[in-house]
């Protein structure tokens, strides 16, 4: 008796779920490193359009500085160099220098200072927007011409000797070397054009993914993306916090040795908001990502019975 051969069953096709896994890990992978692209835009742009553009900004960042010790002391020893450097007193120019400088370092405790430190700062940020518009790399420095003034006033009215002999001239603390300037112009321009959009571009974009998501694949699809979204942020912001360092040392590698200490206290004081921005972003983030992925677990935990039979 003739049997017939055993039904074969035809060959399985690629599993939906399995194409729809691969598709979702992909357009996690683009979406991280989108987000790992756009935070640090995002914060950089909307600093040099809200901050490095912005006067009033630029020297309400900087204006706390006048209480820095290295800032300080810059300007007392440059002050007091430039004026004995007009002064010739014979036997008693290193008396009158101590004398000076002495005078000085006090003068920088003053409100008047403050003041002199907010207007020298004032025309600075105009010599910041200056270089980096301009077409040739220039030096960007703060004028202490009015520390110099308010100084020589201050020891005229006290009766000083040989204050009335102090020259009130241009005295530079350099911020910014020529060749930095140059360097960094392009970025800053590109930076200013984009202004917040990048910003904006970010947060529209994690509506429609997280959103879309959601829709289509259900809460765990929307958990998913929200990790996603986390763990960009985290990313983002680890970005951002290195470029800052290396944009510092690359500023402060033109600046003489003896401006850089205030020089550093100036830069730090600029990117300060930049840093609170990286702690903030990577709080957000990691909030995010752990958020989403105890939500997972707990879903499916939930959810496990159901499948117990």
């Amino acid at each position: 008796m003739r049997t017939s051969p055993p039904a074969t069953s035809p060959p399985s096709s690629p599993a939906p779920a399995s194409a729809f896994s691969a598709a979702s890990a992909a357009l996690s992978a683009v979406l991280l490193v989108l987000l790992t692209v756009l935070v640090p835009l995002s914060a950089l742009s909307a600093w040099v359009d809200l901050e490095i553009d912005d006067t009033d900004r630029y020297v309400a960042a900087v204006s706390p500085l006048s209480s820095d010790p290295a800032v300080q002391a810059t300007v007392t020893d440059l002050v007091t160099e430039e004026a004995m450097r007009q002064i010739d007193l014979g036997p008693l120019q290193d008396t009158v220098q101590k004398f000076l400088h002495e005078t000085v370092r006090s003068f920088t405790t003053t409100e008047a200072f403050r003041n002199a430190w907010d207007s020298a700062n004032r025309a600075a940020h105009r010599a910041v927007k200056a270089a980096l518009d301009g077409d040739s790399g220039q030096a960007v420095t703060i004028d202490l011409a009015p520390v110099i003034d308010q100084v020589k006033q201050d020891l005229v009215r006290d009766g000083v000797p040989f204050a009335d002999q102090i020259p009130v001239q241009r005295t530079e603390i350099t911020l910014l070397g020529p060749g930095q300037a140059d360097e960094l112009r392009d970025s800053f321009r590109w930076l200013r054009y984009c202004s917040i959009w990048p910003a904006v571009a970010t947060l529209v974009l994690l509506v429609l993914v997280v959103g879309i998501a959601s829709v289509r694949g259900g809460l765990r699809a929307g958990l998913g993306a929200t990790a996603v979204v986390g763990a960009g942020f985290v990313l983002g912001a680890i970005v951002l916090r290195v470029l800052i360092a290396i944009g510092r040392g690359r500023v402060l590698d033109e600046v003489p040795g003896s401006d850089r200490d205030a020089a550093a206290a100036v830069v730090d004081a600029l990117t300060s908001s930049l840093r609170t921005t990286v702690w903030w972003v990577l709080a957000v983030g990691a909030v995010l990502l752990v958020g989403a992925v105890v939500a997972q677990v707990l879903l499916r935990r939930g959810q496990a019975p159901a499948h117990v039979r």
